[in-house]
């Protein structure tokens, strides 16, 4: 089970690379919450955040990953270098990325993404 969590968060970051907006949809639970740095955001928030380039995800680096399962929720955590565009500006940072997945209907949904900005690498 760690392991299909750990694949179907991989994939979400390929998704969040390449702006598969349909396919973060899907994975996105409706009462989906985003933690970043400066803001908080719901699912729409953050599809259209993805969308309109507010933030765009050049690549990701995943150093260490773990999965703690609790019933029907999974805790992944994943120590990452984030290379993104912010504002325009192109930004490096080492975060500790928490997602919460749950299990609806024989389906896991992100239902919680937090990015922790690391002080070193």
């Amino acid at each position: 089970m760690e392991q299909s969590i750990i694949a179907l968060s991989k994939n979400k970051w390929e998704w969040m690379m390449e702006r598969q907006l349909y396919d973060l949809s899907n994975l996105f639970h409706e009462k989906a919450v985003f933690v970043h740095m400066g803001a908080t955001f719901s699912k729409n928030e953050e599809i259209d955040v993805i969308n309109n380039g507010s933030i765009i995800y050049k690549n990701i680096d995943i150093q260490e990953t773990s999965v703690q399962l609790i019933g029907k929720t999974a805790i992944l955590l994943n120590k990452v270098v984030l290379v993104a565009v912010v504002g325009g500006n192109e930004v490096t940072n080492p975060f500790v990325v928490t997602e919460v997945y749950v299990q609806q209907e024989e389906q896991w949904k992100l239902a919680s993404m937090s990015f922790t900005r690391l002080l070193t690498q």
